[in-house]
């Protein structure tokens, strides 16, 4: 009986020591993104501007913002009132980078634009109203920088 106890006192102990503590699961953040941007395109598309990231766990970032690419575009716009909705977002750093997308855009005065980008999981859903013109196809990056 006492053998008994004492390989079950054992096999409690050594069955502690194996047992790893659950890893607990990192939530997504809510990230959105304002922003403005104003470029040109001619066959090479080419935009600037900023913006500032907001997380719902109290952070915030200012960022600077790239948009570059490629096809048979032509055009000026500026965006004054861009928006953008984060997913796949752990930290606020991941929405750092270069992220990749095609669009199609058409508009004279003033228009209104919406496109998806993606970076690996992460994603960013950009709608905004601007005004110019511009009309055509095209490929590249959208880069969100420090």
């Amino acid at each position: 009986m006492h053998a008994m106890k004492w390989m079950t006192a054992a096999l409690l102990a050594l069955g502690g020591f194996n047992t790893a503590m659950p890893a607990r699961a990192a939530q997504d953040l809510d990230c959105k993104l304002s922003f403005q941007l104003s470029g040109w395109s001619a066959f090479y598309k080419r935009a600037e501007g900023s913006g500032t990231v907001t997380c719902n766990n109290g952070q915030s970032m200012p960022v600077h913002i790239r948009a570059e690419g490629g096809g048979l575009t032509f055009g000026k716009t500026q965006v004054d009132d861009g928006h953008g909705n984060f997913t796949g977002v752990y930290d606020i750093h991941d929405v750092l980078g270069h992220y990749g997308g095609a669009e199609a855009h058409a508009g004279a005065q003033t228009s209104a634009d919406s496109q998806v980008v993606t970076k690996g999981s992460v994603s960013l859903a950009l709608s905004g109203k601007g005004r110019g013109w511009n009309l055509g196809i095209a490929f590249g990056a959208f880069i969100l920088e420090p």
